[in-house]
């Protein structure tokens, strides 16, 4: 029989300036966009959803998950990408009884992350010294379910949103979706590895979420002021359809990246969507 009722709240590491030099004429400075970590609770047991970048995030979340004082049972990642993980090492440090878990794919990737050379050739050339000396890979989940107090928690595959082999965690008792990158809320989309087909297929991974009908909806990257609201899935739907069409009728990474800015103007992280432009036109 379950418990009682879960709960959920989120933590939200604010954007933090990177060493990229290729700069929008806009932009003194590239930064980092916000990124995002959930912590389910019941009465006494806790699942948390990704474990942030930097050695400095990952101290500040895990005194956020101690200051809960619940018992942290499982550590749960999204994705590949290291901003929302190499932090692991450093919260399993402080909760030993806790165990990092993802799905086999996303371990693959996790080790492709962790590679010396790409860490060293990406990683700590934007945040030199700030990256935990000690990084962790996840153990890989045998099936789709984590379990809280009887509640089940249900790993849901999306495939390809802002990198490969993404995914969410659903936890029907509560109407919540972790969405991991799939969902931007508020935040301009990293697109540097979803050409035409990418972006297709993150559209479907959409779908996929939205067909779960959450309730609440935490995206892996958002604005610290707005709700966890499940509209930041039609809005981020909306952000694919429109730089495609603006893709389509431009020619150069300033044109895309100014067409854009038309369209979502209030976006956190515009130093993202020149990323994204610069993927798009070259």
């Amino acid at each position: 029989m379950p418990g009682a009722q879960l709960s959920w709240s989120v933590h939200v590491a604010p954007s933090i300036p990177t060493e990229v030099a290729d700069l929008p004429p806009d932009v003194p400075r590239r930064m980092w966009s916000p990124i995002t970590a959930t912590l389910i609770t019941g009465e006494r047991d806790a699942v948390l959803v990704d474990a942030l970048m930097t050695a400095e995030q990952a101290d500040r979340l895990a005194d956020w998950v101690a200051a809960s004082g619940m018992n942290l049972t499982t550590v749960f990642v999204t994705h590949g990408h290291g901003d929302h993980w190499f932090g692991l090492g450093t919260v399993l440090e402080r909760f030993p009884g806790a165990r990092a878990v993802a799905t086999p794919a996303v371990v693959e990737q996790m080790k492709k992350q962790m590679a010396p050379e790409f860490v060293a050739s990406f990683w700590d050339k934007r945040f030199p010294g700030q990256i935990p000396s000690r990084l962790v890979a996840a153990e890989p989940l045998a099936d789709d379910r984590l379990e809280l107090e009887g509640h089940d928690l249900v790993v849901v595959g999306l495939g390809h949103t802002d990198t490969d082999d993404t995914t969410c965690l659903h936890v029907p008792s509560i109407g919540l979706v972790v969405a991991g990158d799939a969902v931007y809320n508020d935040v301009h989309l990293y697109l540097a590895e979803s050409p035409a087909e990418g972006r297709r297929a993150w559209l479907h991974a959409l779908d996929t979420i939205a067909a779960l009908e959450p309730e609440a909806v935490v995206a892996g990257h958002k604005n610290p002021d707005r709700p966890d609201d499940p509209k930041a899935i039609a809005e981020t739907r909306r952000y694919i359809h429109d730089f495609e069409a603006v893709a389509e009728r431009t020619t150069t990474t300033l044109d895309l990246y100014r067409g854009m800015l038309e369209l979502h103007p209030g976006r956190v992280n515009q130093g993202a969507l020149w990323g994204s432009a610069r993927s798009a036109k070259g």
